[in-house]
């Protein structure tokens, strides 16, 4: 078999969601390939899908929050979106693609290319694919797509993908695709170890106020070392390398954010789906930093509703619950207990495991 995992520019955590099942799929000895929707299509494509991304989330995200409310609003309606009318028109170049590559099964771990997919099996031609959900709630324009499985964060969503239209035969509550050897740290980081250390993850793109949150707490809190991911945001990092301040710590990209999680004692980060995912599975207590509007709402409010992290909704109010948090050992521990009974360690692994009992031995 040979399978070809889909996503999109559009955030990191639809991409490390895809890398991870890769990964899992590798391991098992199963060719797959990871490949970015848009460059099947072309380099215009891209470029135009990762301005209106990134357009969209500048600032506090007031213009995300209008999209998505839009989207959320084109749901109800039960009409055919302009975002399925799209991928459909590019339907047979992925088509032609898949073909002319060999694959017998596609992941999607984006909303794009599964809308292409049901497309194509619309037309008649039937490609196997799996949807991947990488938030906490059914985004808006799921429902458009026809997967013939699609993977759920938790369980206790389940009733809401069915009223979304999904068959509840095809939900597979796996939780959000995290590689088993995310959790199996074999070196430490290069973090020191003579004090705590809070560590701060901005984002894929680092949005947020994250130097204000970063200038306060270094102000209010002494007693710990404070290390921020950057990410990919070169602005943020710059400023805060001015920052003289021995108790930071400031990182770029890191390939190795898993030890980062293990050697720090508390994580406070976006609420993106797959990074709060990766804390859980890490097993560390967390604060949800100020969400950009729409479903990072709904993943902190997940995560919050059910033990697994505080959310923090003001600058102020990160810097109280950091301190909160940092002398309550026994909410730490609560954290962690619930983190362990909800979040799957195995997600990835379960998925795969399903891919060679469903298409491989069943073939």
């Amino acid at each position: 078999m040979k399978v070809l995992v889909l996503s999109c520019q559009t955030g990191g955590g639809h991409n490390a969601c895809g890398r991870y099942i890769k990964e899992e799929l590798n391991i098992n000895n199963i060719e797959c390939d990871f490949k970015d929707y848009f460059d099947i299509l072309g380099n215009n494509a891209k470029e135009m899908a990762e301005k209106i991304y990134l357009n969209t989330t500048k600032g506090n995200g007031n213009v995300f929050k209008i999209v998505y409310t839009l989207g959320e609003k084109y749901s109800d309606t039960g009409l055919t979106s302009p975002v399925y009318l799209f991928n459909k028109l590019r339907r047979n170049k992925l088509y032609d693609y898949i073909n002319d590559n060999g694959y017998d099964l596609v992941i999607c771990t984006h909303l794009f290319p599964a809308m292409a997919l049901t497309a194509l099996k619309k037309d008649g031609k039937g490609i196997k694919f799996i949807n991947v959900a990488t938030d906490y709630r059914v985004i808006p324009l799921w429902e458009e797509t026809d997967p013939d499985y699609f993977v759920i964060p938790h369980i206790s969503l389940k009733e809401e993908f069915i009223n979304k239209g999904f068959q509840e035969n095809i939900l597979l509550p796996f939780g959000i695709s995290v590689a088993s050897s995310f959790g199996s740290v074999n070196k430490d980081s290069d973090l020191p170890n003579d004090k705590d250390v809070v560590l701060i993850c901005s984002g894929s793109m680092g949005f947020g106020k994250i130097k204000e949150i970063v200038l306060r707490l270094l102000d209010e809190i002494d007693n710990v070392y404070f290390a921020v991911i950057c990410a990919n945001n070169k602005e943020l990092y710059n400023d805060l390398l001015k920052i003289d301040n021995p108790n930071l710590i400031v990182k770029g990209y890191v390939n190795n954010i898993n030890e980062y999680m293990s050697n720090s004692k508390i994580v406070l980060t976006k609420p993106g789906g797959l990074t709060s995912t990766e804390v859980a599975v890490m097993g560390k207590p967390m604060i949800h930093l100020m969400p950009i509007p729409g479903v990072e709402n709904y993943n902190a409010r997940f995560f919050e509703e059910n033990g697994l992290s505080m959310s923090a909704n003001s600058v102020e109010d990160v810097v109280s619950k950091t301190k909160s948090l940092l002398n309550d050992i026994n909410k730490q521990e609560d954290m962690i207990k619930r983190q362990r009974e909800l979040i799957n360690k195995n997600s990835a692994k379960d998925l795969v495991e399903f891919i060679i009992s469903s298409f491989i031995l069943n073939s």
